[in-house]
């Protein structure tokens, strides 16, 4: 039974894990840590981090960046590993996640859905075989229109998968309307749509010359990203120190 700390237990995401944790016999929450207590659960809620004292395997976090120091400061002193969902980080935070993970095991991904982190690895073999053979890549994004930045972490990251595969050798293109000309052959281009309660949408495109491939995820609630998060704190319970991400959980 692998144990574990919900650090934000009580926002949208904490509350989906905590539901999907009572279904699944193989991990329990022992504790909770949000700023509001107000929402009763079934395991002790504390306001802070530093004021828990149960004893956990792992630590889930879905809060926000501001919690997020503390947090760190914590599991470096306890050795205690921390699944890092929460997104939004600083330059200075993303360097103390690093620091951090030389002391104890740190899952850090872009994206938690166990489909879009397979989605990473398959496009990234489409990407060797059909960019050699003049395949242009556009890659179009869907989320609600409360979403701050565009284009999505997930668009990014699905980006870099294949960029990665071409030895960085494509640039990326966020807006075709700046400039009146055609593709360049080595681009990639990320188009943006926002609007309603799309959850998360992403569509890459490899366009050839009378065929065209197209590779999709489409999220339909959170429930996905929340059971990556499960599936990742039974992963790292008992890992050494050190930077993990999805592609560990999924054998990639």
């Amino acid at each position: 039974m692998v144990k574990v700390i919900m650090h934000g237990c009580n926002g949208k995401m904490g509350r989906v894990i905590t539901g999907l944790v009572s279904k699944d016999e193989n991990v329990e929450i022992v504790a909770g840590v949000d700023a509001y207590t107000g929402i009763p659960n079934d395991y002790p809620v504390f306001e802070s981090i530093e004021k828990c004292g149960e004893n956990a395997d792992v630590v889930v976090d879905f809060s926000n960046a501001a919690a997020v120091d503390g947090l760190l400061d914590y599991c470096a002193s306890h050795k205690l590993p921390v699944v890092l969902c929460t997104t939004g980080l600083s330059e200075e935070q993303l360097e103390k996640v690093e620091e951090t993970a030389k002391t104890t095991a740190v899952l850090r991904s872009a994206n938690m859905s166990l489909g879009i982190n397979l989605l990473m690895k398959l496009l990234q073999d489409a990407a060797k075989v059909l960019a050699p053979s003049g395949f242009d890549i556009e890659l179009i994004e869907k989320h609600h229109n409360q979403k701050l930045d565009a284009p999505s972490g997930t668009a990014l990251a699905l980006a870099d998968s294949v960029n990665d595969a071409l030895n960085h050798e494509y640039a990326y293109n966020y807006d075709r309307s700046k400039e009146r000309k055609k593709r360049e052959k080595k681009e990639i281009g990320i188009a943006a749509v926002r609007g309603g309660t799309i959850v998360g949408e992403h569509e890459v495109i490899f366009a050839g010359t009378d065929e065209v491939i197209e590779f999709k995820h489409t999220a339909y609630s959170r429930t996905v990203f929340a059971k990556g998060a499960v599936e990742a704190a039974k992963f790292l319970a008992d890992k050494p120190a050190g930077m993990y991400d999805m592609g560990d959980v999924i054998g990639l």
